[in-house]
């Protein structure tokens, strides 16, 4: 294997040429693009996007309802009310014995 400081700019001008051709001759020789599986491609891909499309939505609606049931749920008592139900307690245990 040659150095890269043995190499002149000229050579690796020329190598470059060669590495460009050979790349373009391997992109040239690519068989054609078939046409039935290029639509059955498009087809899938068209598939799960709308597939992804529903998901999103579901998860969006998913959401939204819960956000209505937490609105909708009641507020957790006040310490006002928590005090108030546990001298009822209390007094209500004072009135058994």
């Amino acid at each position: 294997m040659r150095n890269f400081r043995d190499s002149s700019f000229g050579d690796r001008q020329s190598q470059a040429a060669e590495a460009k051709k050979r790349a373009l001759e391997q992109l040239r020789s690519r068989p054609p693009v078939n046409e039935a599986v290029a639509a059955e491609r498009k087809a899938a891909s068209v598939e799960r996007e709308k597939s992804k499309a529903d998901k999103a939505a579901a998860k969006r609606e998913a959401k939204q309802a819960a956000a209505e049931a937490e609105a909708a749920a009641p507020a957790p008592p006040s310490q006002a009310e928590l005090k108030a139900a546990r001298d009822a307690r209390y007094a209500a245990r004072k009135k058994r014995k």
